[in-house]
């Protein structure tokens, strides 16, 4: 009987914790065997013994590899501190003033973000034509320029539900415009800062295809180091230790972001339901002047890459586009034609905005109903998924490498790794737009369609489906274009009967001949136009800024 009232006690596992049990095992098993598995590998092979190639002692007590870490540090740093001064006008813009096109500068911002850094790269290298060598100064432009959104979204995001009253009560007092600004709104947007900077530190620390176009073999990072060695020096030991390097220090910078988003989410919260854009007024037209002037020329690049695309020895034409289309003789992508990389390239991106689309959508669900019940699980949850957007791509494609044999059928030769590890760097993303959304859902809403009997699905399609829809289609949006410009692990794992786009421009700029810079530039300007279009349908289903990045 004692056992029989001990079974009767023992308390019972609700069917919703089952639920969210399953629906978080989905995306925490993808990540452990696509991203942790491989990652770890990585860290195995680079704390082993020297053999042929450097281990990690050797490797830490190289100055080649300290001038490294020092370059890839660096560069990052000036270009995080040139995207935050660059963006923080921007940022005001979107946030404070109502004015006319503001819709339009908002797409014109978010483009830059959204496209492959490999086309960053060659829109910056039609403006350095005589830095053939490289340029230090050209690494850091296409980086700040690529991160400006980072900033201007979310500082953007905050700054439009900070309250001007504290801001016009110091004004009142005898405050000057700078001193209001410096002492009252710029603590208040301290943590949306010191979010925005960790962000794109890390985006510029572990930057690929800017620094591998611009570069020009003499000035390399971490990330290109570790590509160089493994495809060309074959020396995958020294790549496995160098990437070890690589991540402990994206690690540390992902623990202090981590810290800064928690407070700028929070910071968020708190004044979620203000808006405070009105028209801008004495010197605040500065400033918008300012913001103006950024944006024409974040626009610079893209022109130029588009000028040069229609640019040859003989004049203006389309030669760059007929030999991409494969309408004349020319064979510089090994039988494929630019025709066959664009389909693979938009095959790759769909197949990978699914995946990432139903991980992070369940990812999300999971999130949102966690806090409620074990707060520091869903910090840890929420942490882990973020770990691939910090994390370096090649890494990551590179422990596919060594890794994906071990599957059946030696999934190092599948068409789906591509995917897979596209997929890997578009679900936080998802996560990103999705969470907020669902966080800010009534929750009474669902607790009456559960009382008048609505099971959990049924309750997910009929009240939280249609208050997300807009942030899923910007979540898909988001998604396809980033999967569609990844080039670090696409770069390892893209066969080569089967390139994408970006891996078909890194191809042809690394031959000789003006015509394979001419199908190189014709293939950035269209994947520019696909990049342009999806950011337009994207914004005409924008949510709130809140947790856009």
């Amino acid at each position: 009987m004692a056992q029989d009232g001990a079974r009767l006690r023992r308390p019972r596992v609700r069917p919703a914790t089952l639920a969210l049990a399953g629906a978080a095992a989905v995306p925490l098993g993808f990540l452990a065997v696509f991203f942790a598995w491989p990652v770890a590998a990585i860290v195995g092979i680079g704390l082993r013994s020297t053999g042929r190639g450097p281990g990690v002692l050797d490797l830490l007590t190289s100055a080649e590899t300290w001038s490294l870490v020092g370059f890839t540090l660096g560069q990052a740093a000036a270009a995080t501190v040139l995207a935050l001064l660059a963006g923080m006008p921007v940022a005001f813009l979107l946030a404070r003033c109502a004015v006319p096109l503001r819709g339009l500068a908002r797409v014109l911002v978010t483009m830059p973000f959204v496209l492959p850094t490999v086309v960053v790269g060659m829109a910056f290298r039609t403006l350095f034509v005589g830095s053939g060598d490289g340029s230090v100064l050209a690494i850091v432009l296409a980086n700040g320029f690529f991160n400006v959104a980072v900033v201007a979204r979310t500082v953007g995001g905050l700054w439009a539900h900070t309250d001007r009253r504290a801001e016009d009560a110091a004004r009142a007092l005898g405050a000057s415009r700078w001193r209001a600004f410096t002492s009252v709104v710029l603590p208040s947007l301290a943590p949306a800062i010191a979010s925005a900077a960790a962000v794109v530190f890390l985006f510029c620390a572990t930057s690929f295809g800017v620094v591998l176009v611009l570069g020009a073999a003499r000035y390399r990072t971490l990330e290109t180091e570790i590509y160089l060695r493994t495809v060309q020096l074959l020396d995958l030991r020294g790549a496995a230790a160098l990437s070890l390097v690589q991540l402990v220090a994206v690690v540390a910078a992902l623990v202090l972001g981590a810290r800064a988003r928690r407070r700028h989410e929070t910071a968020l919260r708190l004044r979620r339901a203000t808006e405070t854009a009105r028209r801008p007024r004495g010197g605040e037209w500065a400033v918008v002047a300012v913001a103006v002037c950024v944006i024409a020329l974040l626009m610079v690049p893209i022109v130029g890459l588009v000028v040069r695309s229609l640019s040859t020895v003989d004049g203006w034409g389309l030669a760059g586009y007929r030999a991409l289309l494969g309408s004349g003789q020319h064979d510089t992508l090994g039988g494929v034609s630019g025709v066959d990389a664009a389909v693979n390239s938009l095959r790759t991106a769909f197949d990978a905005t699914l995946l990432a689309m139903a991980l992070g959508v369940l990812a999300s669900v999971v999130l949102s109903r966690l806090p409620r019940r074990n707060p520091r699980v869903a910090g840890a949850m929420d942490a882990a998924l973020m770990l691939p957007l910090g994390v370096s791509a090649v890494t990551v494609g590179f422990g596919y490498l060594v890794t994906m044999d071990a599957l059946p059928g030696d999934f190092r030769t599948s068409p789906l790794l591509v995917p897979f590890a596209q997929a890997l760097v578009a679900t936080p993303l998802v996560v990103r737009t999705v969470l907020p959304v669902l966080r800010a859902v009534d929750d009474r809403l669902r607790q009456a369609a559960a009382t008048l009997g609505a099971g959990p699905l049924r309750v997910w399609r009929e009240v939280d489906l249609p208050l997300v829809g807009r942030a899923l289609l910007a979540a898909a949006g988001f998604a396809y274009v980033v999967a569609l410009g990844e080039f670090g692990a696409t770069s390892f794992l893209a066969r080569p009967d089967a390139p994408t786009l970006p891996v078909a421009i890194a191809r042809l700029i690394s031959r000789p001949g003006e015509l394979n810079n001419q199908m190189a530039y014709a293939a950035c300007a269209l994947l520019l136009v696909v990049t342009a279009t999806v950011v337009l349908l994207v914004e005409r289903a924008r949510v709130a800024e809140v947790g856009e990045f």
